[in-house]
C-alpha cells in the first residue's frame, strides 16, 4: 500500500482495517483514525500514508502486547 501521494476511498480503507463503516466514521470522529481528505460535497478520500502509518503503529502495538 505504499503509493505516496495517492488517496483512496472508504471502502479500499475498510479492506485494510477489519471495522465497519459506522464504527470507521466514529472513530474518525474521535481522533481514533485519520481524518479524510474532502475533494468536493460527495467525493471523500483518505491519503495512503496515513493509512499505512495507522497500519504500521496496530502492528506495532501488537507486538508490544504480545499478540501475533
Amino acid at each position: 500500500m505504499q503509493e505516496y501521494g495517492k488517496f483512496i476511498k472508504l471502502n479500499q480503507v475498510l479492506r485494510h482495517i477489519p471495522v465497519s463503516r459506522s464504527t470507521w466514521l466514529r472513530g474518525v470522529k474521535k481522533g481514533w483514525y485519520p481524518h479524510p481528505v474532502k475533494v468536493s460535497a460527495k467525493l471523500t478520500f483518505w491519503r495512503t500514508t496515513d493509512i499505512q502509518k495507522l497500519i504500521d503503529d496496530l502492528l506495532c502495538c501488537e507486538k508490544i502486547n504480545g499478540k501475533k
